[in-house]
């Protein structure tokens, strides 16, 4: 850390959740210290807020929204990272807007700790939106793309 000029560290896994820090002008004789690391589960982390109306007020416009929503599906972030359109600068993007997917086809790379993930579509149908900017830090479960159901 030290080497690197990092003062803090934190990663979460498969149910643990890891936090280290160390002092900024730390010489490393025992200034490195874990701050946390609890195990968490799944019940734990916050809900993604729903794109679905609201069926508390039911409306005659609130279910023609629920019925036009059934139709399309969202591809979520697997993961926090980099969002990126394309496998660099220079590449056109993976998929745009009208764009048709199938399930195995690469929409676009997540950047984390300097590794570049790949995400398939998991989903055939169109793009209908792209909900991410090109170089935006994404959460877990945050919505990159909206798809019409094939």
């Amino acid at each position: 850390m030290k080497r690197s000029g990092l003062t803090e560290f934190e990663i979460e896994e498969k149910g643990l959740r890891l936090r280290i820090c160390r002092s900024p002008n730390g010489n490393g004789n025992g200034n490195l210290a874990v701050v946390q690391a609890a195990p968490t589960y799944p019940g734990t982390v916050p809900p993604i807020p729903s794109l679905q109306p609201d069926p508390s007020s039911p409306s005659s416009e609130s279910k023609t929204e629920e019925v036009e929503e059934e139709n399309f599906h969202l591809i979520k972030s697997p993961m926090v990272g980099t969002f990126y359109r394309s496998p660099s600068p220079e590449n056109p993007p993976f998929i745009n807007e009208g764009d048709t997917v199938e399930h195995e086809t690469t929409v676009c790379i997540l950047e984390a700790m300097k590794v570049m993930n790949e995400i398939p579509a998991d989903v055939s149908g169109e793009i209908v939106q792209i909900l991410i900017q090109n170089g935006e830090s994404v959460e877990y479960g945050q919505p990159l793309f909206k798809v019409k159901n094939a």
